[in-house]
């Protein structure tokens, strides 16, 4: 049994009130990160006192060039983010992608400087066009034509954990990454390197950990949040889309990024 912070203290002032403790004076000082949950939803209270479990206590990065190790093995879902030069899809190239099987590992593969020619990732090619392996991202929109563009295709089945927080958090209009893992992992995401200089030829340990951690939580956000959309009876609904995200990408692509071919 969990108890929140609130009954632990109305339980002590009861036993003081009543005799019960030989203590007359109490000096209670409390740290906790943890969030207040008693008025959160009964799917996330009910594994609210399992978060800390769950938190990442170590971390191991590796740190690639070029290309993934041939004989990496990721599984059969993996998180993968990217990092570019800006955010313009035509633009600006790929520096570095960030994957994760779902445990305390972070694979980063550094790109070559554009003087060394198109991109050659044989390893990171299969990977990502693996029909066997589900895709994890956050925005997936954007990290999927950036790798189109400059690795090769990615196959289905993709899961984006934007999309499935829009689709079923429609008390807020937050939905970034950090906002995700603050609410529903409880984990604060520093976001102080998501404007650096990533095609530095070497990469600061301060950018390194903040790539790795753009990964780290997409297993576990993907897991809170297909269970509220099930609660919500929009699974389907949540599949279709992310079914339909490459089409979204090829649109981006093609000369329709804004427009929605849909509308009157």
């Amino acid at each position: 049994m969990c108890l929140s912070l609130g009954a632990q203290v109305a339980e002590l002032a009861d036993a003081l009130a009543s005799g019960a403790s030989d203590l007359r004076v109490v000096e209670v000082r409390v740290f906790s990160w943890a969030p207040d949950l008693s008025n959160i939803d009964p799917i996330r209270r009910e594994e609210g006192c399992a978060i800390a479990s769950k938190r990442v206590t170590s971390l191991k990065i590796e740190l690639h060039q070029g290309d993934l190790p041939p004989d990496l093995d990721l599984g059969t879902a993996v998180a993968i983010d990217t990092e570019t030069t800006g955010l313009s899809q035509s633009r600006d190239r790929l520096c570095l992608a960030q994957l994760s099987a779902g445990d305390e590992i972070c694979h980063l593969v550094q790109f070559p400087q554009p003087d060394a020619g198109p991109i050659e990732a044989p390893n990171l090619k299969a990977l990502l066009g693996d029909p066997g392996v589900t895709k994890l991202f956050h925005y997936g929109r954007f990290d999927i034509a950036v790798l189109e563009r400059s690795i090769g295709p990615v196959s289905l089945p993709v899961y984006c954990t934007k999309i499935a927080s829009k689709l079923v958090r429609t008390y807020t209009d937050r939905h970034g990454l950090k906002d995700l893992c603050r609410e529903l992992l409880a984990v604060d995401l520093s976001k102080e390197q998501q404007s650096s200089d990533w095609a530095a030829a070497k990469l600061t340990e301060s950018q390194l950990r903040y790539a790795a951690h753009d990964v780290l939580y997409l297993h576990r956000l993907r897991e809170r949040l297909d269970a509220m959309i099930a609660r919500e009876g929009r699974t389907a609904l949540a599949q279709a889309c992310f079914d339909w995200l490459p089409t979204r990408v090829a649109l981006d692509r093609s000369g329709w990024p804004e427009e929605d071919i849909f509308s009157h």
